[in-house]
Formats: structure tokens, C-alpha cells, sequence
């Protein structure tokens, strides 16, 4: 029989409580928007690629821990927010706070509906409304919720667990409707969702089969019998569950899984502490911690303590679902939606407090529960406003520390002093403001506490390569790759400080495995291609500026550097179109109008080149080599004059670059000026005494000046250094048959 609706349940009182649910969740977060990036935000929303495009996004990173790994759900609801406001932090924090403001309102719905079936109506259907108002606002409220809501990428706990409770609420609104195909479908929809939001979602099937044995059918047997095919249909959310666990190698990119922990005995025992420290924060939320760091493994004999608080709460559950099965329920609901969390062993984290999201509500709800018979309904309401004004004071306090990155990081240092992964996090906001060595030196105190760390090794390997010193970056980079191998970025950061240190052949595997498991890899393409040019294979790297390009076709740096390799394989024109390519996207680049001009130049496009070179010195007017190739092209253009002028203005800039002055000779000799010209030669000579055509260029001038002897001794220099060198043997043997000494 389906119960009528509960009397409370009219749309003035849903309304009403709506208004003050959201309004109150509004107030209490309201100092939530200003918020930084922090912490796992900056790698998978800042540095996360995929949530460029929605269809990217539906492809998460799979490798490197990342929280939006084999989460597509949670990774599009990301690309949602950059679409809307990029990466300015209000709309993340703003979709935040909307996911659990509507969680709150479907546990609101929840629990008056389940408060209003006849397990329970007898005892609380009269205050079915002023419960369900209480909890639900608890449940908003508390602190310990903060981490989930204003902590932005743990967005995955806040967005499963709405997912999560939807999926009980369509059960509990099919359950009692003549028509239920539309809540199958509703609650069906929102487990697949949960499933692609967090993996924690394999408990809803199981919670929803026990929700319809204590509230709706009565018995598993009759359950089974009256929705088995739903029931059935909910369990098939977790087969693209383990599909996509199984695309993060099955164990979240090597931070959660049975092969992932040192001590698996050990990780397990230090559960029962996470789980006791997490029910005493339910009831008293201080000391709040963001990140409790690394914890060593606990011994069997200093977790005794902890494991007789979780074994009697295990007990009393299990006793619960057999005699006092709405009480089994709630105890079924905490322990089971912690099981995976702490059946499955974390790398990085053992202890978090986003885990208690969803299992808070049952720990509200058994409290009220107990209480609201006893307080009455003007009671309940009025403690519950007064709590409800302590957690939502509480809540605004706490958010005051996510307004600034240092102050998170401080706050938790103080409460967790050897916390190594702390003190990454703070030279990891250093390093965001450019200040290298004081991100170095917090990345230097965060691995002499735990050298294990892969991306404190990476950081610290990032942070001495933008200082530009790549030689002190090798050796944290290929720590990280060798304790995380499929390390895509830290495998590219690799590559690059080895190229830049002349070790492009070293570079190249690391390149290799970056492409394997980067899912957006235009910059290791690209990187990849300047490790390729560095060894002359001006093939190889054409190849991977093209792909980089298909990927990105504006990418600058792409197009010109594939504008070079074809200029080295003398394809002019191709190298020619890549240039006017980066010049659409960046006109005022004077490298790439030097390039134009040398292509130019190559062609026999001597007018083209002048202008290139013209524009290069517009833009940097210090580019000496434009002025001298500028200088050259004019001299061959024969204007003199201007070609004179640019390279007297190269020789300026460049005082200690002999071809300027051997170039400035030159022009000065076209124009007549022979001593002048001879002085530069001279010069050039000075700075490049074994150059054979310095040699000859001095010598040339002399005879110009007729002053043979002189220039004889520096055309036999020239074939001495050069025996190849015609011009100079010509002259040395028409001064022979002239007689001349």
C-alpha cells in the first residue's frame, strides 16, 4: 500500500523550508567566494587541460593522482566553470556552494518523506517537517563540512554525494507513486552520475536495497520481491564504476590501491583512528585540519584503542539491523559510505575530513532522532537554531582560512607540525609567485620529513628550472619519475632541463613516456621538437612542431620553430608561410621578421628581406644581427649609404663581432672609403686573428693602397690558413709575374 503524503508536506512548508535552508547555507559561506586555488585544485583544475573543452573533459587525466582521474562527471562540471569564468575561483566556489545547497535540500526531502512512512510515522510524523528541517540544516552548517565545499576540487565529495542522495530520494518517491517509472529512471540517472563522480558511489546500490528493507518493504525477501528489477538496475552503475577505476590503472594513478601502500595491515589499522577522530569531529569540530599529511602506518598495539571504538560501533550496527533496523540503517550509512575510503589504502592520505561528508548525516540524524521525542517539537526547533547559529559562526570562521593560501598552509603547520606534505604546498604557493628559493627551501624542508614524495621531488625539480638553473633540477625530476614512472609532467620537466643542459639524446625517452600518458601533450611535442633540432634531425622535429600545431594551431612558439627546421631543410617557402602564420597570431614578434627576412634573402627576395629586417629593428631596435644582415642586403641593393649606417650601428652593439666589422669594411670599400674600410678589417682581424678571409680583407686593402709588400704578407697568411683559398693564390701569383716583392 502506498502511504499518503505526509501533512506537512504541502508546497508553503517545502518553500518555506527551502528559503531557510539555502539562505542560512548562503550567510554561513558567503565569505567562501574569494577563496584561492589551493592544494590538489592547481593540478587538476589550473593545470588540467581537458577542462578547455567539454568534449576533452570527458577524458580526464588518467595518470598522476589527480583528483578528477577516471571522474569524468566531476572533470566536465570543472570544464563547465572554466567556460564561464576561465580560472577566476568565484564560479567554482559559487557551483560549490549550489551542489550543497541542492544535496542539502534532497536530504531535507529525504528524511520528512522517510519520517512520514509507517516505520516511523507514528513516532514522528507530527514533526516530520521540523526534523527533517533540523538535520538538513545541521548537516549544511557543520564545519566539517567546509573542507568539501569551499576546498574547490573536493567538489568530487560534494557533487557524489548529492548524486548519492538523489539516488535515495527517487527511490523513496517511486516507492510511493502510482506512476514510478520517472523516479527508475531519475534515481538510476543519479547513481551513473555518482559513479562518474567518485567511486564511493558503489556503496548507493547496497544502501538503497537496505533503505527499501527497514522503510519500505519491510523484510530483504519482500524487497527483493517487490524491486528486485530496480535494485538490479542500480547494481549495473558499477560496471562503468570499475571501467573507469580500472582506466587509472586500477589504482587512481598510483594514490589508492591495494599496491599503492607499504604496510597494508598498517594502513588498515591506522583506519580506526581516521574513523574514530572523524565521529569526534561530528560531535566537537576542533581541531580542524586541512591536510593531515602522511601518516606512518599505525602498530596493532597504538591502534587498540581506536579499534575497540569502531569494533563496538561495527557491533552495535550489525545488532542494530537486526533488531532496531532503522538505527542499522543510519550505522549502515556511516560505516559503510567510510568503508571504501578505508578498505582501500591511500598513498598521500589516510586521515581527511571530506570524507565524513555524506556519513555526517546519519550521525545528525541518529542524535536528533533520540532527541526530538524529548525536546518536543517547539524544542527541537529551538536547539536546533541555536546549534544551527554555533555551526554556521563556526563555518564562517573556518572559510576565513581559505581566503589566503599562506594562512591555510600556516594554520595547518601549526597543527600538524611534520606534516611534509604542508610545507610543499606552501613552496608550491610560493613558487606560483615567482619566488624560487623560498619555494625551494620549503620543498627542501618538505623532503628531509618524507623524501618519498613524487610531487614535492617534481616541484622542487620545476622550481630550479625556472630559476634557469636545469642542472640542480635533474636530480629531483628523475627522483620522481623513478618513484612515480608514469609521471607525465615530471617525465616533460625532465626532458626539458636535460635539453637545456646540451643532453637532448638523454631527453628524448622522457619525451617519449610523457607522450604516452599525457592526455593533451602539444607542449611535449613541441618540447620534444626542440630536443630533436638540438640534434640536427631537422625531420624528426618538423614532425612533432606539426602535431603540436594540429593540437594547438596557436601555438607561436610551434609555428616559428617549424618555420626554422624548414628553413635548415632549405624548404624556404614552406618556412616562409609558418613565419606569416605566427606573425597572424603575434605580429609584433621581431624574431619571426628576422626569420622572414633570411628566408627572403634566400630566395633572392631582396627587397622582402629589407623589409622583414627593417621591421625587426622597428620592434628591437638592439637586434645587431638584423642591422647586420639589414646592412648587407642594402650594400647588395647598392645603397650604400643606409647600408653603411646600419652596420656602423651593428658595430656598435656588437663591438666584439668581427663579421660586423669585416661587412662594415666592405661597404665602406664599395663606397670609396679605403682606409676607412681598411681600419675595419683591421678591427676584425684583431678579433679573429686565424680567419683566413680577415686576412685576405686586409690584404686587399693594402694593395688597394698600394702597399704591396705589406698586403703580400697577408695573402700568404690567408693561403696558409686556407690552402684552398683561390682568390688569395690568384692574387699572391699575379704579384709574382708582376715582379713584385
Amino acid at each position: 500500500m502506498i502511504p499518503p503524503a505526509p501533512p506537512s508536506a504541502d508546497r508553503r512548508s517545502t518553500w518555506l523550508a527551502a528559503a531557510l535552508l539555502a539562505g542560512a547555507t548562503l550567510l554561513a559561506y558567503a565569505n567562501s567566494f574569494g577563496g584561492p586555488f589551493v592544494f590538489d585544485d592547481v593540478p587538476s583544475i589550473v593545470e588540467n587541460p581537458t577542462i578547455r573543452s567539454f568534449r576533452a573533459a570527458l577524458f580526464p587525466p588518467p595518470e598522476g593522482g589527480f583528483t578528477v582521474s577516471g571522474r569524468p562527471v566531476l572533470n566536465v562540471s570543472l570544464a563547465l566553470n572554466h567556460a564561464i569564468s576561465g580560472f577566476d575561483a568565484w564560479s567554482y566556489h559559487a557551483v560549490n556552494l549550489l551542489i550543497h545547497v541542492l544535496a542539502g535540500l534532497t536530504l531535507f526531502g529525504l528524511v520528512r518523506r522517510t519520517l512520514a512512512r509507517p516505520p516511523l510515522a507514528a513516532k514522528f510524523g507530527e514533526t516530520a517537517w521540523s526534523l527533517a528541517l533540523v538535520i538538513a540544516g545541521l548537516w549544511l552548517l557543520h564545519p566539517l563540512q567546509t573542507e568539501s565545499v569551499t576546498y574547490i576540487i573536493q567538489r568530487a565529495e560534494s557533487l557524489m554525494g548529492f548524486f548519492f542522495i538523489l539516488t535515495l530520494y527517487a527511490f523513496a518517491r517511486g516507492a510511493e507513486s502510482p506512476h514510478p517509472r520517472r523516479w527508475v529512471a531519475v534515481s538510476f540517472l543519479a547513481c551513473l552520475l555518482g559513479a562518474g563522480t567518485k567511486e564511493v558511489t558503489a556503496v548507493a546500490p547496497v544502501l538503497v536495497f537496505l533503505y527499501d528493507r527497514t522503510f519500505v518493504s519491510g523484510s530483504f525477501r519482500a524487497a527483493w520481491q517487490r524491486h528486485r528489477g530496480w535494485h538490479l538496475l542500480l547494481a549495473t552503475t558499477w560496471l562503468p564504476l570499475a571501467w573507469l577505476v580500472l582506466g587509472t590503472g586500477g589504482n587512481r594513478g598510483g594514490t589508492m590501491g591495494f599496491d599503492v601502500a607499504s604496510s597494508l595491515v598498517g594502513s588498515w589499522l591506522t583506519q580506526f583512528e581516521a574513523v574514530t577522530r572523524y565521529l569526534w569531529l561530528a560531535f566537537w569540530p576542533h581541531p580542524l585540519v586541512f591536510d593531515y599529511g602522511t601518516i606512518p602506518p599505525a602498530s596493532l598495539g597504538a591502534a587498540l584503542p581506536w579499534m575497540a571504538t569502531v569494533l563496538v560501533l561495527v557491533l552495535a550496527t550489525l545488532w542494530a539491523l537486526w533488531r532496531r533496523p532503522v538505527a542499522g540503517f543510519l550505522g549502515a550509512w556511516f560505516l559503510g559510505i567510510l568503508a571504501p575510503t578505508s578498505l582501500v589504502p591511500g598513498a598521500l592520505q589516510m586521515i581527511v575530513e571530506h570524507r565524513m561528508y555524506l556519513p555526517l548525516a546519519a550521525v545528525i540524524a541518529l542524535v536528533a532522532g533520540v532527541a526530538a521525542p524529548r525536546l518536543g517539537r517547539r524544542g527541537l526547533l529551538a536547539t536546533g537554531v541555536l546549534l544551527a547559529l554555533a555551526a554556521g559562526t563556526v563555518t564562517w570562521q573556518r572559510n576565513t582560512v581559505y581566503q589566503d593560501e599562506v594562512a591555510l598552509w600556516q594554520d595547518t603547520i601549526a597543527r600538524r607540525p611534520d606534516n611534509a606534505r604542508t610545507y610543499n604546498n606552501l613552496g608550491r604557493y610560493h613558487y606560483l609567485g615567482g619566488r624560487w628559493d623560498e619555494a625551494i627551501t620549503c620543498f627542501e624542508q618538505s623532503l628531509r620529513l618524507d623524501p618519498g614524495m613524487p610531487k614535492t621531488q617534481f616541484n622542487l625539480g620545476l622550481a630550479h628550472l625556472r630559476a634557469g638553473r636545469p642542472a640542480q633540477a635533474v636530480p629531483p625530476l628523475q627522483e620522481a619519475v623513478r618513484i612515480l614512472p608514469k609521471y607525465y609532467a615530471a617525465h616533460l620537466n625532465l626532458g626539458i632541463a636535460l635539453t637545456k643542459l646540451g643532453r637532448a639524446e638523454e631527453a628524448l625517452p622522457h619525451f617519449a613516456t610523457a607522450y604516452r600518458f599525457d592526455p593533451w601533450p602539444e607542449e611535449v611535442h613541441f618540447q620534444w621538437g626542440l630536443a630533436l633540432a638540438q640534434l640536427g634531425r631537422w625531420a624528426d622535429a618538423i614532425a612533432r612542431y606539426t602535431e603540436c600545431l594540429r593540437l594547438n594551431p596557436r601555438h607561436v612558439e610551434a609555428a616559428t620553430n617549424l618555420g626554422t627546421s624548414l628553413m635548415e631543410m632549405k624548404d624556404f617557402p614552406a618556412a616562409i608561410a609558418q613565419f606569416e602564420a605566427a606573425l597572424r597570431l603575434r605580429p609584433d614578434l621581431p624574431e619571426v621578421h628576422f626569420n622572414l627576412g633570411v628566408a627572403h634573402n634566400a630566395l633572392g627576395q631582396r627587397n622582402e628581406a629589407i623589409r622583414h629586417y627593417g621591421e625587426t629593428i622597428r620592434l628591437d631596435p638592439r637586434h645587431a644581427t638584423a642591422r647586420l644582415n639589414l646592412g648587407i642586403a642594402l650594400a647588395q641593393a647598392d645603397r650604400l649609404p643606409e647600408a653603411i649606417g646600419q652596420l656602423e650601428e651593428a658595430v656598435r652593439l656588437r663591438p666584439d663581432a668581427p663579421e660586423t666589422h669585416a661587412n662594415l669594411g666592405v661597404a665602406l670599400a664599395l663606397a670609396g672609403r679605403q682606409a676607412d674600410a681598411l681600419v675595419a678589417y683591421q678591427t676584425a682581424l684583431r678579433l679573429r686573428p686565424d680567419d683566413a678571409q680577415a686576412h685576405y680583407n686586409v690584404g686587399f686593402a693594402l694593395l688597394e693602397a698600394d702597399r704591396l709588400a705589406e698586403a703580400r704578407r697577408y695573402f700568404e697568411t690567408a693561403v696558409r690558413l686556407r690552402p684552398d683559398f683561390p682568390a688569395a693564390q690568384d692574387i699572391l701569383r699575379r704579384l709574382r709575374e708582376m715582379g713584385r716583392p
